[in-house]
């Protein structure tokens, strides 16, 4: 614990008479850090720290880099401006020594003011001299990797925007006009990738695009601890877990960290964001902790097989990887619209999904949501920000259904949200891309025509498993069977019973949304994840 004579050798302390001092000395917490540990990031409650021993750097994120921008050694603080502000930390702080710090919480620091008044001044001048320099970082602009240049209504465009978004590759758009006409068996001319370099990429697929901005396509091993197939939130908990662990975990992506949950608007229901947060910023945050763990993550990449019996895993282009431990975690695909003409205007007015990149599709326009559930929800809330208005089409009675409270509530108290129950679309129309579709009213048995050219479509979705072994055992739906289930399953020969995550072939593990029997809910995957690495423990432990 800190000591009085502690105490009494900071300088800003070193006057104070002993009532002060022995509150503190009862009521500080002494922390005690290795190299590397932090003790607060950017976003954290308020706190005040003095450094007692050792060597502590101050960091900002600045267009996705890690920024020291200060030092801190013995008799200094960190917390000064949130302090005085009453705000969260605008920067994290870490050690690079063995370090101790000292840390008054809020209550104890507003204590020490009512009996010590100088403390709080001196406090308030040092944030001031910060203040400027806070701000220098904050109002630097994010230096664009690339261009996206096409129309604004373009597939191609909306697909390489939301890739770069969703894998957190800051970029601008530029917006051009589409062409009048388009040559049959003409190369498209849209999606244009410029780089800072100048370098040009047409119509790019998407593993040119992650080459380009530099991000992770290959693995650098061929042998790992875990493979980890999908990086949605299950995922990417259960790389979290691993590399912590001391194994060598391995994710395997095919678009972008975060999964579904990554193109959730705003989640509210997620413990610990008592404000929400939306699925990038989740996303960008457990990718990070990842990462910084020793976690190794490619995207981009595909699986082409698994052998059930020595886990070895094969990747789209035959890339072959040895693993102790498979984890699936590749999620679910939305499921499409029934109707002739979708493929017509997919991409072009009619989208699967949605995200905060797609903001722009939606400007001033009437936007359409077909879906009840949470994703539909937060989607409408979202657009309704950006959108002239946002009709949302539910086939069944109610959005109680399928909804939670908080969202319904929201959505009746948004007048820029119109719901129409037992509605759904039997027909789309338009010449160069959706301009109208026609609603059918369950209850008259009769449809209308409606001006609504950008449509979002969140109906539910499917587990695409049919590449997995027979061996790996699924329900009727393409649900992969977990535990019991499992063990019930003729493909489960082994003498013990199965880990409760654990597959109908040993060694292989299902978490998240492609699980049958799963919640379907991005706290219940991030459960998962963590307890997915505690069987695969288990099971290692069998295996040796």
């Amino acid at each position: 614990m800190i000591t009085l004579d502690e105490l009494r050798a900071i300088s800003i302390f070193e006057p104070l008479p002993p009532e002060p001092l022995e509150f503190l000395v009862g009521a500080v917490e002494d922390i005690r850090l290795l190299p590397g540990e932090y003790f607060a990031h950017e976003g954290d409650e308020r706190a005040f720290f003095v450094v007692i021993e050792g060597r502590a750097e101050i960091t900002k994120m600045i267009n996705g880099d890690e920024r020291v921008i200060g030092v801190r050694t013995p008799g200094m603080f960190f917390g000064e401006v949130p302090m005085t502000l009453s705000t969260s930390f605008p920067a994290s702080g870490r050690a690079t020594e063995a370090t101790r710090i000292m840390k008054l919480d809020a209550t104890v620091f507003y204590g020490l003011a009512a009996m010590a008044p100088a403390v709080p001044a001196h406090v308030a001048t040092l944030a001031r001299s910060y203040l400027d320099a806070l701000q220098a970082h904050a109002s630097e602009k994010p230096v664009a990797e690339a261009h996206v240049i096409g129309p604004r209504l373009d597939a191609g465009v909306r697909d390489l925007a939301t890739f770069l978004t969703r894998n957190h590759v800051p970029f601008d758009r530029v917006v051009v006009e589409a062409p009048a006409e388009h040559p049959a068996g003409a190369e498209p001319a849209h999606p244009v990738l410029e780089l800072r370099d100048g370098s040009r990429l047409v119509a790019p697929v998407m593993r040119e695009v992650a080459h380009a901005v530099g991000l992770a396509v290959e693995p650098t091993e061929t042998d790992y601890d875990v493979v980890i197939l999908g990086g949605g939130p299950a995922g990417l908990t259960a790389a979290v877990n691993a590399a912590a662990e001391g194994l060598r975990p391995l994710v395997v992506e095919s678009l972008a960290p975060g999964g579904q949950a990554g193109t959730s608007t705003r989640i509210e229901n997620y413990t610990g964001f008592p404000y929400g947060i939306s699925g990038d910023d989740l996303a960008s945050r457990a990718l990070t902790q990842a990462q910084r763990l020793g976690a190794e993550i490619v995207v981009t990449r595909t699986v082409e097989s698994i052998d059930p019996g020595s886990h070895r895993v094969v990747l789209d282009g035959g890339d072959a990887l040895g693993a102790q431990v498979v984890i699936v975690a590749t999620g679910v695909e939305w499921r499409t619209l029934a109707l002739p003409a979708v493929d017509r205007y997919l991409g072009n007015g009619l989208y699967y999904g949605a995200a905060r990149s797609d903001a722009a599709l939606a400007q001033g326009q009437d936007v359409c949501i077909v879906g009840a559930g949470n994703s539909a929800g937060q989607a409408a809330i979202f657009f309704s920000r950006h959108a002239r208005s946002v009709t949302m089409l539910v086939r069944g009675e109610s959005l109680g259904a399928s909804m939670s409270r908080y969202l319904i509530d929201q959505i009746a108290a948004n007048p820029g949200i119109q719901v129409e129950t037992r509605a759904q679309i039997v027909d789309l129309h338009g010449d160069e891309g959706l301009e109208s579709l026609d609603v059918l009213d369950a209850r008259t048995g009769e449809s209308a025509r409606r001006a609504l050219s950008v449509v979002f479509v969140m109906i539910g979705a499917d587990a695409v498993t049919g590449w997995l072994p027979s061996e790996v055992a699924r329900d009727s739906h393409g649900f992969v069977l977990t535990g019991a289930e499992a063990a019930a399953a003729p493909q489960w020969t082994a003498e013990r019973r199965p880990f409760a995550l654990e597959t109908s072939a040993p060694g292989v593990f299902a978490i998240g949304d492609v699980r049958s029997g799963s919640v379907k809910r991005v706290a219940a995957g991030v459960g998962e994840g963590g307890m997915a690495i505690a069987y695969a423990h288990q099971y290692l432990a069998l295996a040796h």
